[in-house]
């Protein structure tokens, strides 16, 4: 079990936010599965993005990779926190659940976003015991979408948005809001991850303790502009053209970015521990990248996650992928 500001997930294992976590069907799936402790939605924004044949995903031959080329989710945010929304029905549906949903947005205006955390904010205060059910994470880090490179490869770019959040966690401070974002590469950018996160701390104004609006980190999203050839995928006999997917590059995911993404948790759960700020200590990593085991499930939490993401694994076999990666390491007691 691991609280983050009041949102329990338990056993914390998790979806991230990808394809697989789309419509109504999908994302009951997810939420009946003893062996997710809360489940993500594939990112939403405003008014839906416009997805069509190009955006897919393929499945690596020789390993548990995969390289997709979608977007964000078609269904806008209202598909899931309006009247009948998924989210609310299944909240709706199992009032004694604890069980919490972890809603992913993003768009490229921060007003909208502004108006996005009003809807969320809504539902959150629709019943006294959702507040303790819902949080919210940033997708900072689609590799995918033509003419918006992920913000959070330059943190200035980040501020707008960030700035958003934080106004709203003021105002609320039992919402639990997330980062999630890409591979890194270089120490530099860890720290100025950290460092530009860390201007967002202030003094409680009742305890005097110091406080931060960003309760969580997902590391990592896929690894973009990465290539792929049709002969490299399980189904390349139903490949049209030489590439895996439609654009020719993507972002790839699974076993592929395990090595790469286990250094991006280290990284951070070193860098966020030995902060002179409390604030920057109580973050939470979700650890994902390459979860396809339970051996993987356990290198996360050896690298410093204390919750884990799959994504890949969950294309490839449905909700039993949790079962699968549960099984020897204890995660759903």
């Amino acid at each position: 079990m691991v609280e983050i500001r009041g949102i329990t997930i338990s056993p914390p294992l998790v979806n991230t936010s990808c394809a697989w976590a789309s419509d109504e069907k999908q994302l009951t799936e997810l939420f009946d599965c003893p062996c997710t402790g809360a489940v993500t939605t594939r990112t939403a924004t405003l008014g839906g993005f416009k997805e069509d044949s190009s955006h897919t995903v393929a499945f690596l031959k020789d390993s548990l990779s995969s390289l997709n080329s979608y977007g964000y989710s078609p269904h806008p945010l209202f598909s899931y926190i309006g009247p009948q929304g998924w989210v609310r029905s299944l909240l709706q549906r199992s009032p004694d659940s604890t069980k919490p949903f972890i809603i992913s947005i993003t768009d490229s205006s921060p007003e909208d976003l502004r108006t996005m955390l009003n809807s969320i904010q809504g539902l959150r205060a629709f019943n006294a015991s959702w507040a303790s059910r819902i949080a919210v994470e940033f997708n900072a880090s689609c590799p995918n979408i033509q003419g918006h490179p992920p913000p959070s490869y330059d943190f200035p770019s980040l501020r707008p948005f960030l700035d958003v959040f934080s106004d709203f966690f003021w105002k609320d401070q039992t919402l639990a809001i997330g980062i999630k974002l890409p591979p890194y590469f270089a120490a530099t950018q860890f720290g100025d991850v950290v460092n530009g996160i860390a201007t967002y701390s202030r003094p409680d104004s009742t305890s005097g303790k110091s406080m931060n609006p960003f309760a969580f980190l997902t590391c990592t999203n896929t690894l973009g502009n990465s290539l792929v050839f049709a002969d490299q995928t399980e189904d390349r006999r139903g490949r049209a053209g030489e590439f895996a997917v439609p654009p020719g590059v993507g972002g790839l995911g699974g076993e592929a970015i395990h090595s790469l993404s286990l250094g991006n948790v280290y990284s951070f759960s070193r860098l966020l521990a030995k902060s002179q700020d409390p604030a920057l200590r109580e973050i939470v990593i979700i650890g994902a990248g390459g979860v396809t085991s339970p051996d993987a499930v356990s290198r996360m939490h050896r690298a410093g996650a204390k919750v884990v993401g799959c994504a890949t694994l969950l294309g490839k076999l449905g909700v039993v992928a949790f079962e699968h990666i549960s099984s020897k390491t204890g995660a759903t007691s």
